[in-house]
């Protein structure tokens, strides 16, 4: 028999790379050797680990991000509780040291509407502006022997604005006007009001010359410690029917606080 053909190159022994592995063909390469050659190419370019699920990762991460969505909110609401907290003003606490007087607070105030008291000889009810956001407060006065309506209408006076609500014959009265009383020869008695300056602003909050700025307790202290009563010995108007506790007078920031005629007559 004759000898086999010799081998020609295009017989020749091919090698193939794949995976780490050669692999030897005989003859042109096949269309499954070409498509495994684009694989291991694109794994190179893609940096995958030979066979490696190239969706594996991101799988992960799906799995992972429902976790860690719950711990960033978690996270979050945990942030926001404390900013919070730390926002959250601390509550007033009244010190004990301060004179009595500038436990309490005196608000300029407008009488607005007077009408006398139905049930009462000696009251008259009033609507007095004192410059509060919750509109004007109602407050009951035992002045019907010293002003007539149409005297009371208008005037500009000083409230007591941190006392306790109280019911006068059915009215609830909101605090009282500072008023300033003296005895006359015949046994009867004058009072008046002691008035703030005509410019002082509605609301402002009297101070006390000489003493250090008023910081009010709550109505329920005042109420409790007997703060106003306690100031009522030292509260008098003096040779000039300027209202003063102590000798401090009664300042706004237009002038003095005083009455019209009224001198050294205790204030209440």
């Amino acid at each position: 028999a004759p000898p086999p053909p010799p081998q020609t190159t295009a017989n020749t022994q091919q090698q193939h790379k794949h995976k780490g592995n050669t692999i030897a063909t005989m003859g042109a390469p096949t269309a499954i050797e070409l498509l495994e050659d684009l694989i291991f190419d694109l794994e190179g370019k893609l940096n995958l680990a030979p066979g490696a699920d190239p969706l594996r990762g991101s799988k992960e991460k799906e799995i992972k991000n429902p976790q860690q969505k719950q711990n960033g909110k978690k996270q979050k609401k945990k942030q926001a509780k404390e900013n919070n907290g730390n926002n959250k003003k601390s509550p007033a606490v009244a010190d004990p040291n301060l004179p009595a007087i500038c436990k309490l607070e005196f608000k300029v105030g407008l009488i607005t509407k007077v009408w006398v008291h139905p049930g009462a000889d000696k009251l008259y009810c009033e609507e007095i502006d004192c410059g509060e956001d919750g509109g004007p407060r109602q407050i009951a006065s035992g002045l019907r022997k010293h002003y007539s309506e149409e005297e009371m209408l208008g005037k500009r006076v000083l409230v007591v604005a941190n006392l306790k609500a109280k019911n006068l014959v059915g009215f609830k009265s909101h605090g009282m006007v500072l008023c300033a009383a003296q005895a006359n020869e015949d046994g009867s008695e004058k009072v008046e009001f002691v008035e703030p300056p005509e410019s002082a602003p509605l609301g402002e909050v009297v101070i006390f010359e000489g003493l250090p700025p008023p910081a009010p307790f709550s109505a329920s202290q005042v109420e409790k410690k007997k703060i106003f009563a306690a100031c009522l010995d030292g509260m008098k108007t003096n040779g000039d029917c300027v209202g003063t506790w102590n000798g401090h007078a009664f300042m706004t920031t237009a002038g003095p606080c005083k009455g019209r005629t009224v001198k050294g007559g205790s204030m209440r």
